[in-house]
């Protein structure tokens, strides 16, 4: 396979992240997996040393370098260190980017250097207890005042839904003329009728907290909109494509990682006086994981750079996120499989890799939509034919 193509300053900032991971992270998260959830000083930690937000421009606090591989990095790091449930591009490059992309300059400049720095977590409120990918289907909804709107209803799933200060609410502004008719609504802690409910328990990520969140008349002053009225479902759809690049880059980090946990083992492990390694189903299973592994980590590198030069549609990220959350589940099934009962025992990661990998089709638009959404591109009328392409 080619050598992927990072910068001499990447390749530095990769071996220093996965340094930070090391010391700072990885002795801590059995404790935060027991608590289900990180201490909030990880954020301030990561952000001292420039790991949180990377691309904001100097004058916020970053590095103003919006090179998508450096949060490639990040997430390829955190997957195979076993710390994806700190879930730190969730705050930095999945929630942060909305501040810059549509809101005002004088709402960056409140929120995104306390972002940097991790004084302040972020989270995006979109899923409901009746609405997931479907988000024409949401209640939550505010009322128009001369000064401000009021806020009501309920959110649920929402990652850092309990260390969050800063939440971007979806809710409708029109329910009964337009479904679609969404506004974002920048929501802080404290702000009174705000209410967190359970930090809920979940089969994986763990140290992930996800929490229910309850707006009852929350009063949300005009300056706290986040871009115009009415527009936060195209809004939301613009940050999905990015959102499921980053679940991409994620959902193949840990596959490889499971592919390495479970060679390790077969080699080690024997069987009838041989190393499992050696049977012929073993090789075979692990070939045309390899293969496929290698095959998606050129697909998603590509999208990567498409990102960068502007050009990701939704449908490319639907591809990538429906592919790589697939295969990240057969990876670590694969691998639980060839352990045999060892694969079961939660000593060994691999049942942890197996165990977090049951989301991946699922959050971020489900395995199914994202068959819609390419179904709908492939077999419709603008659907370019092969051979016309450009390349």
């Amino acid at each position: 396979m080619l050598p992927r193509l990072f910068t001499e300053e990447q390749n530095a900032f990769r071996t220093a992240y996965r340094r930070f991971l090391a010391e700072t992270v990885v002795p801590h998260m059995e404790h935060w997996r027991a608590q289900g959830i990180v201490d909030r000083s990880v954020f301030q930690k990561a952000g001292e040393q420039g790991f949180l937000m990377v691309w904001p421009d100097e004058a916020y606090g970053g590095l103003g370098d919006d090179d998508f591989r450096f949060e490639q990095i990040i997430i390829e790091e955190a997957a195979y260190a076993r710390t994806s449930d700190w879930f730190s591009s969730l705050h930095s490059r999945l929630v942060g980017p909305y501040f810059t992309r549509f809101g005002s300059p004088e709402q960056c400049q409140r929120y995104l250097p306390k972002c940097v720095s991790g004084e302040s977590i972020l989270a995006i409120a979109m899923t409901e207890p009746d609405a997931g990918s479907d988000l024409a289907g949401i209640r939550t909804s505010a009322t128009e005042h001369p000064d401000h709107w009021v806020l009501n209803g309920q959110k649920t799933y929402i990652s850092n839904g309990i260390n969050a200060d800063v939440v971007i609410v979806a809710a409708k502004t029109k329910p009964q003329q337009d479904p679609y008719h969404l506004t974002l609504f920048i929501v802080e802690r404290g702000m009174p009728g705000f209410e967190r409910g359970r930090n809920l328990k979940k089969m994986g990520m763990k140290a992930q907290d996800t929490a229910e969140l309850f707006f009852n008349e929350v009063v949300v002053p005009k300056d706290q909109v986040l871009g115009e009225p009415g527009r936060g479902f195209a809004y939301l759809m613009e940050g999905l494509a990015e959102e499921r690049l980053i679940g991409a880059v994620a959902y193949l980090a840990s596959a490889q990682l499971s592919w390495d946990l479970t060679a390790d083992f077969v080699r080690s492990r024997k069987a009838f006086g041989k190393a499992v390694a050696s049977f012929q189903n073993t090789q075979f299973a692990l070939a045309e994981l390899r293969t496929e592994l290698d095959v998606a980590q050129c697909y998603i590198d590509q999208q990567v750079a498409a990102f960068n030069a502007g050009c990701l549609t939704a449908v490319d990220a639907a591809k990538s996120k429906l592919m790589t959350s697939e295969l990240q589940v057969k990876a670590a099934d694969i691998g639980v499989q060839l352990h045999g009962g060892a694969g079961y025992m939660d000593e060994y990661p691999i049942s942890r890799q197996f165990t977090d990998a049951r989301i991946s089709p699922i959050y971020a638009g489900t395995s199914e939509i994202m068959k819609l959404i390419i179904g709908r591109d492939c077999l419709g009328p603008d659907y370019q034919p092969f051979n016309t392409r450009n390349f």
